[in-house]
């Protein structure tokens, strides 16, 4: 895992994903992603920032049909309103309106809490753990599934759960080290290792079983 991180951090240099301007920015960013694009985010994020709604108080105190509209870009707004309610009167009933107090808490505990809210799955809860919270919690998505499964590292269908340990195992429990070899990763999957892969430029291509098989 190292030597990937460090071939990858070699050809496309640091990266600094997410970006956010505070870390319920970054908990919210990471509802409204699931199912969509991060353009439609943006555009979602900015509707909020512009109702000065971007924060617990002020999702708290919107109607659900005036946050459904305001988040309609991003997708299945009805769906992403409930949940992001949801999880602000969660904040105010367990944390004073704090995600920072939530954040601030041990790892496992913090991440355990996170799953049992409604609409939270691993890769939202990672995401606003690493990214938000600055907790040493790796974050796998589909781009880490498909470069693990084409190096040979991935042979099946490993959970998530599985795919993660891979991570936390073989790494120093760095934030700033998962911060950016997700975001390598991530650009890594998106400049070469494409559905229709790029292999011949590929800064991995000589420890890529699948590039050897594809040429």
């Amino acid at each position: 895992m190292l030597g990937i991180f460090e071939r990858l951090a070699a050809h496309f240099g640091p990266l600094h994903w997410w970006p956010s301007d505070s870390p319920f920015e970054v908990a919210v960013g990471a509802i409204l992603t699931q199912n969509t694009n991060w353009k439609n985010v943006e555009k979602a994020i900015a509707n909020l920032k512009q109702a000065v709604a971007l924060c617990p108080s002020g999702i708290k105190a919107l109607a659900r049909e005036e946050l459904e509209e305001l988040i309609r870009p991003s997708g299945f707004f009805r769906q992403k309103a409930e949940r992001l309610q949801l999880f602000v009167d969660y904040l105010f009933t367990n944390h004073q309106g704090s995600l920072e107090r939530l954040l601030a808490g041990p790892l496992d505990d913090v991440r355990q809490k996170l799953l049992a809210l409604k609409g939270i799955g691993p890769e939202t809860a990672d995401s606003i753990l690493l990214y938000g919270g600055h907790q040493p919690s790796f974050v796998v998505d589909a781009y880490t599934r498909r470069l693990l499964s084409r190096l040979e590292i991935l042979h099946g269908k490993e959970s998530y759960e599985q795919i993660r340990a891979l991570f936390m195992d073989q790494l120093p429990h760095e934030p700033e080290m998962f911060n950016e070899f997700h975001a390598l990763i991530v650009e890594e999957c998106k400049t070469f290792c494409r559905k229709k892969p790029l292999c011949p430029s590929c800064p991995l291509v000589d420890m890529c079983p699948f590039a050897t098989q594809s040429g």
